[in-house]
Protein backbone atom coordinates (compact mmCIF):
# COMPACT_ATOMS: atom_id res chain seq x y z
CA UNK A 1 0.00 0.00 0.00
CA UNK A 2 1.02 3.58 -0.66
CA UNK A 3 0.04 6.49 1.58
CA UNK A 4 0.75 10.01 0.36
CA UNK A 5 -0.22 13.54 1.25
CA UNK A 6 -0.01 16.51 -1.11
CA UNK A 7 -0.02 20.08 0.18
CA UNK A 8 -1.80 22.04 -2.53
CA UNK A 9 -1.52 25.61 -3.79
CA UNK A 10 -2.35 27.68 -6.84
CA UNK A 11 1.42 28.09 -7.22
CA UNK A 12 2.95 24.82 -8.49
CA UNK A 13 6.20 25.72 -6.70
CA UNK A 14 4.38 25.37 -3.38
CA UNK A 15 2.84 21.96 -4.11
CA UNK A 16 4.78 19.34 -2.19
CA UNK A 17 4.02 15.75 -1.30
CA UNK A 18 5.39 13.09 1.00
CA UNK A 19 5.00 9.40 0.16
CA UNK A 20 5.20 6.33 2.38
CA UNK A 21 5.03 2.66 1.43
CA UNK A 22 3.86 -0.16 3.64
CA UNK A 23 6.70 -2.41 4.83
CA UNK A 24 6.68 -5.26 7.37
CA UNK A 25 7.87 -2.94 10.15
CA UNK A 26 5.30 -0.24 9.38
CA UNK A 27 5.91 2.44 6.76
CA UNK A 28 8.96 3.63 4.85
CA UNK A 29 8.74 7.35 4.02
CA UNK A 30 10.89 9.57 1.83
CA UNK A 31 11.56 13.28 1.96
CA UNK A 32 8.97 15.72 0.59
CA UNK A 33 9.19 16.25 -3.14
CA UNK A 34 7.47 18.55 -5.65
CA UNK A 35 4.11 17.31 -6.92
CA UNK A 36 4.97 18.34 -10.47
CA UNK A 37 2.36 17.46 -13.08
CA UNK A 38 -0.53 16.04 -11.00
CA UNK A 39 -1.67 13.67 -13.76
CA UNK A 40 1.83 12.18 -13.98
CA UNK A 41 2.10 12.08 -10.19
CA UNK A 42 -1.09 10.05 -9.82
CA UNK A 43 -0.23 7.80 -12.75
CA UNK A 44 3.11 7.04 -11.12
CA UNK A 45 1.46 6.05 -7.84
CA UNK A 46 -1.14 3.89 -9.58
CA UNK A 47 1.49 2.20 -11.76
CA UNK A 48 2.70 0.20 -8.76
CA UNK A 49 -0.60 -1.69 -8.74
CA UNK A 50 -1.16 -1.43 -4.99
CA UNK A 51 -3.87 0.43 -3.05
CA UNK A 52 -3.16 4.17 -2.86
CA UNK A 53 -4.48 6.47 -0.12
CA UNK A 54 -3.92 10.10 -1.10
CA UNK A 55 -4.62 13.02 1.21
CA UNK A 56 -5.16 16.48 -0.25
CA UNK A 57 -5.05 19.79 1.60
CA UNK A 58 -8.08 21.26 -0.19
CA UNK A 59 -11.89 21.07 -0.10
CA UNK A 60 -13.64 18.05 -1.58
CA UNK A 61 -17.33 18.93 -1.47
CA UNK A 62 -19.77 21.83 -1.62
CA UNK A 63 -22.11 23.30 1.03
CA UNK A 64 -25.47 21.56 1.36
CA UNK A 65 -27.53 24.73 0.94
CA UNK A 66 -25.70 25.60 -2.27
CA UNK A 67 -26.08 22.01 -3.51
CA UNK A 68 -29.84 22.11 -2.90
CA UNK A 69 -30.24 25.33 -4.90
CA UNK A 70 -27.94 24.14 -7.70
CA UNK A 71 -29.57 20.73 -8.00
CA UNK A 72 -26.43 18.81 -7.01
CA UNK A 73 -27.22 15.37 -5.62
CA UNK A 74 -23.73 13.87 -5.42
CA UNK A 75 -20.36 15.59 -5.47
CA UNK A 76 -18.26 13.15 -7.55
CA UNK A 77 -20.69 13.33 -10.47
CA UNK A 78 -20.90 17.10 -10.15
CA UNK A 79 -17.11 17.39 -10.15
CA UNK A 80 -16.84 15.10 -13.18
CA UNK A 81 -19.27 17.31 -15.08
CA UNK A 82 -17.26 20.48 -14.47
CA UNK A 83 -14.97 19.61 -17.39
CA UNK A 84 -17.71 21.05 -19.60
CA UNK A 85 -18.27 24.15 -17.45
CA UNK A 86 -15.04 26.20 -17.38
CA UNK A 87 -16.93 29.37 -16.43
CA UNK A 88 -17.71 27.79 -13.06
CA UNK A 89 -14.10 28.41 -12.02
CA UNK A 90 -13.97 32.10 -12.94
CA UNK A 91 -13.56 34.15 -9.76
CA UNK A 92 -15.92 37.12 -9.71
CA UNK A 93 -14.55 40.63 -9.23
CA UNK A 94 -17.91 41.92 -8.04
CA UNK A 95 -21.13 40.45 -6.69
CA UNK A 96 -22.87 41.30 -9.96
CA UNK A 97 -21.38 38.23 -11.63
CA UNK A 98 -21.72 35.81 -8.70
CA UNK A 99 -24.26 33.06 -9.39
CA UNK A 100 -24.88 29.38 -8.75
CA UNK A 101 -23.04 28.73 -12.00
CA UNK A 102 -20.13 30.98 -10.95
CA UNK A 103 -19.85 30.88 -7.15
CA UNK A 104 -16.21 31.80 -6.41
CA UNK A 105 -15.64 35.29 -4.95
CA UNK A 106 -13.83 37.69 -4.54
CA UNK A 107 -10.94 38.17 -6.94
CA UNK A 108 -9.51 40.91 -4.72
CA UNK A 109 -10.47 42.91 -1.66
CA UNK A 110 -13.09 45.61 -2.25
CA UNK A 111 -14.80 48.02 0.10
CA UNK A 112 -17.98 46.67 1.63
CA UNK A 113 -17.16 43.07 0.76
CA UNK A 114 -18.81 40.62 3.19
CA UNK A 115 -19.63 36.95 3.29
CA UNK A 116 -23.25 37.87 3.98
CA UNK A 117 -23.38 39.69 0.65
CA UNK A 118 -21.69 36.75 -1.05
CA UNK A 119 -24.29 34.38 0.40
CA UNK A 120 -27.13 36.65 -0.70
CA UNK A 121 -25.76 36.78 -4.24
CA UNK A 122 -25.90 32.97 -4.32
CA UNK A 123 -29.47 32.95 -3.03
CA UNK A 124 -28.50 31.52 0.36
CA UNK A 125 -30.36 32.53 3.51
CA UNK A 126 -27.23 33.73 5.29
CA UNK A 127 -23.43 33.44 5.50
CA UNK A 128 -23.64 30.13 7.40
CA UNK A 129 -24.94 28.59 4.18
CA UNK A 130 -21.53 29.15 2.57
CA UNK A 131 -19.89 26.62 4.89
CA UNK A 132 -19.94 22.86 4.94
CA UNK A 133 -20.34 21.23 8.33
CA UNK A 134 -16.67 20.28 8.39
CA UNK A 135 -15.73 23.94 7.81
CA UNK A 136 -17.53 25.11 10.94
CA UNK A 137 -15.95 25.68 14.33
CA UNK A 138 -15.71 22.78 16.77
CA UNK A 139 -14.67 22.58 20.40
CA UNK A 140 -11.16 21.75 19.13
CA UNK A 141 -10.57 24.40 16.47
CA UNK A 142 -11.91 27.61 14.90
CA UNK A 143 -13.91 27.66 11.70
CA UNK A 144 -12.28 27.24 8.33
CA UNK A 145 -13.00 29.44 5.34
CA UNK A 146 -15.94 28.58 3.05
CA UNK A 147 -15.19 26.63 -0.13
CA UNK A 148 -16.16 29.42 -2.54
CA UNK A 149 -14.37 32.23 -0.67
CA UNK A 150 -11.08 33.14 -2.35
CA UNK A 151 -9.53 35.90 -0.24
CA UNK A 152 -7.40 35.84 2.90
CA UNK A 153 -4.64 33.81 4.49
CA UNK A 154 -6.81 30.82 5.37
CA UNK A 155 -8.90 30.65 2.20
CA UNK A 156 -8.82 27.39 0.27
CA UNK A 157 -11.06 28.34 -2.64
CA UNK A 158 -8.24 29.02 -5.08
CA UNK A 159 -6.54 25.72 -4.25
CA UNK A 160 -9.87 24.00 -4.91
CA UNK A 161 -10.12 25.73 -8.28
CA UNK A 162 -6.61 24.66 -9.27
CA UNK A 163 -7.10 21.03 -8.27
CA UNK A 164 -10.71 20.57 -9.41
CA UNK A 165 -10.33 22.30 -12.78
CA UNK A 166 -6.86 21.18 -13.82
CA UNK A 167 -6.65 17.70 -12.37
CA UNK A 168 -9.52 16.00 -10.51
CA UNK A 169 -12.42 16.81 -12.83
CA UNK A 170 -10.50 15.79 -15.99
CA UNK A 171 -9.24 12.63 -14.28
CA UNK A 172 -12.72 11.57 -13.19
CA UNK A 173 -14.11 12.33 -16.65
CA UNK A 174 -11.35 10.24 -18.23
CA UNK A 175 -12.12 7.24 -16.04
CA UNK A 176 -8.94 7.32 -13.95
CA UNK A 177 -9.50 4.90 -11.02
CA UNK A 178 -10.13 7.49 -8.32
CA UNK A 179 -12.58 7.06 -5.46
CA UNK A 180 -13.48 10.11 -3.42
CA UNK A 181 -13.84 9.62 0.33
CA UNK A 182 -16.36 9.78 2.00
CA UNK A 183 -18.80 9.89 -0.93
CA UNK A 184 -17.98 6.38 -2.15
CA UNK A 185 -17.76 4.83 1.33
CA UNK A 186 -15.37 4.31 4.23
CA UNK A 187 -11.63 4.61 3.71
CA UNK A 188 -10.68 0.99 4.36
CA UNK A 189 -13.57 -0.38 2.30
CA UNK A 190 -12.48 1.70 -0.70
CA UNK A 191 -8.84 0.61 -0.73
CA UNK A 192 -8.14 -1.76 -3.62
CA UNK A 193 -5.16 -2.58 -5.85
CA UNK A 194 -4.65 -0.05 -8.61
CA UNK A 195 -7.16 2.41 -7.13
CA UNK A 196 -6.46 5.81 -5.55
CA UNK A 197 -8.70 6.79 -2.65
CA UNK A 198 -8.56 10.58 -2.36
CA UNK A 199 -9.52 12.24 0.92
CA UNK A 200 -9.54 15.74 2.36
CA UNK A 201 -6.80 15.97 5.00
CA UNK A 202 -5.85 19.18 6.78
CA UNK A 203 -2.37 19.40 8.32
CA UNK A 204 -3.59 21.73 11.09
CA UNK A 205 -6.13 19.08 12.09
CA UNK A 206 -3.56 16.29 11.73
CA UNK A 207 -1.09 18.22 13.91
CA UNK A 208 -3.58 18.10 16.79
CA UNK A 209 -4.32 14.43 16.15
CA UNK A 210 -0.59 13.71 16.44
CA UNK A 211 -0.45 15.51 19.79
CA UNK A 212 1.90 18.17 18.41
CA UNK A 213 1.80 21.90 19.13
CA UNK A 214 3.67 24.60 17.23
CA UNK A 215 5.44 27.19 19.34
CA UNK A 216 5.53 30.11 16.94
CA UNK A 217 4.69 29.88 13.26
CA UNK A 218 4.99 27.06 10.76
CA UNK A 219 6.23 29.72 8.30
CA UNK A 220 9.42 30.15 10.36
CA UNK A 221 12.19 27.59 9.81
CA UNK A 222 13.48 27.85 13.39
CA UNK A 223 10.01 27.16 14.78
CA UNK A 224 9.62 24.11 12.55
CA UNK A 225 13.07 22.89 13.58
CA UNK A 226 12.16 23.32 17.25
CA UNK A 227 9.42 20.72 16.72
CA UNK A 228 11.84 18.21 15.16
CA UNK A 229 12.37 15.87 18.12
CA UNK A 230 8.67 15.71 18.94
CA UNK A 231 7.87 15.08 15.27
CA UNK A 232 10.44 12.28 15.08
CA UNK A 233 8.89 10.76 18.21
CA UNK A 234 5.47 10.75 16.53
CA UNK A 235 6.97 9.12 13.45
CA UNK A 236 8.51 6.41 15.62
CA UNK A 237 5.26 5.86 17.53
CA UNK A 238 3.42 5.45 14.22
CA UNK A 239 6.11 3.11 12.86
CA UNK A 240 7.03 5.52 10.08
CA UNK A 241 10.64 4.89 9.13
CA UNK A 242 12.03 7.97 7.45
CA UNK A 243 14.92 7.73 5.03
CA UNK A 244 18.03 9.81 5.64
CA UNK A 245 16.76 12.69 3.51
CA UNK A 246 13.48 12.89 5.44
CA UNK A 247 15.20 12.79 8.83
CA UNK A 248 17.58 15.54 7.71
CA UNK A 249 14.66 17.65 6.45
CA UNK A 250 12.82 17.30 9.76
CA UNK A 251 15.89 18.31 11.80
CA UNK A 252 16.57 21.23 9.46
CA UNK A 253 13.04 22.58 9.76
CA UNK A 254 12.33 21.76 6.09
CA UNK A 255 14.51 24.49 4.64
CA UNK A 256 14.60 28.27 4.71
CA UNK A 257 12.71 28.98 1.46
CA UNK A 258 9.02 29.86 1.25
CA UNK A 259 8.10 26.25 0.44
CA UNK A 260 9.43 25.01 3.78
CA UNK A 261 5.99 25.28 5.36
CA UNK A 262 4.53 23.24 2.49
CA UNK A 263 7.07 20.46 2.93
CA UNK A 264 6.31 20.48 6.66
CA UNK A 265 2.56 20.29 6.00
CA UNK A 266 2.98 17.38 3.60
CA UNK A 267 4.69 15.33 6.33
CA UNK A 268 2.12 16.25 8.99
CA UNK A 269 -0.73 15.43 6.60
CA UNK A 270 0.85 12.06 5.83
CA UNK A 271 1.09 11.22 9.53
CA UNK A 272 -2.57 12.12 9.95
CA UNK A 273 -3.53 9.89 7.03
CA UNK A 274 -1.46 6.99 8.38
CA UNK A 275 -3.11 7.45 11.76
CA UNK A 276 -6.50 6.68 10.20
CA UNK A 277 -5.16 3.87 8.01
CA UNK A 278 -3.65 2.16 11.06
CA UNK A 279 -6.66 2.70 13.33
CA UNK A 280 -5.11 5.30 15.63
CA UNK A 281 -7.87 7.69 14.57
CA UNK A 282 -11.37 6.63 13.55
CA UNK A 283 -12.47 6.56 9.92
CA UNK A 284 -15.36 8.71 11.10
CA UNK A 285 -18.11 9.92 8.77
CA UNK A 286 -21.09 11.61 10.45
CA UNK A 287 -24.41 9.89 9.85
CA UNK A 288 -25.72 12.74 7.75
CA UNK A 289 -26.93 12.25 4.16
CA UNK A 290 -25.67 15.64 2.98
CA UNK A 291 -22.15 14.96 4.27
CA UNK A 292 -22.04 11.60 2.53
CA UNK A 293 -23.43 12.91 -0.77
CA UNK A 294 -22.35 16.51 -1.38
CA UNK A 295 -20.41 18.11 1.49
CA UNK A 296 -17.70 15.62 2.37
CA UNK A 297 -15.71 15.53 5.59
CA UNK A 298 -12.15 15.92 6.88
CA UNK A 299 -10.39 12.59 7.35
CA UNK A 300 -9.68 11.90 11.01
CA UNK A 301 -11.98 14.63 12.32
CA UNK A 302 -14.30 13.26 14.99
CA UNK A 303 -15.48 16.55 16.51
CA UNK A 304 -18.83 17.82 15.29
CA UNK A 305 -19.58 21.51 14.72
CA UNK A 306 -20.79 23.57 17.63
CA UNK A 307 -24.05 24.54 15.96
CA UNK A 308 -26.26 23.64 12.99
Amino acid sequence: MIAAHADWSTDPRKRWMTIARRVPAGWRAGAPRPVGDPHAMLAGLLAEGVPVALGLDLPLGVPRDYAALAGITEFPGFLRGLVDRPAFFAVSDTLDTVSLARPFYPQRGVQGMTRAAHAAALGLSGPAGLSRWCDRATAERPAGAPVFWTLGANQSGKAAIAAWRDWLAPSLAAGVPIRLWPFAGGLHALLAPGVAVVAEVYPAEALRHCGLRMAGSKRVQADRAALAEALLDVMAARHVLGDAALIAAVRDGFGRDAAGEDRFDSVIGLLGLIGVLDGLRPDFIPDDPAIRSVEGWVLGQAALPRGP
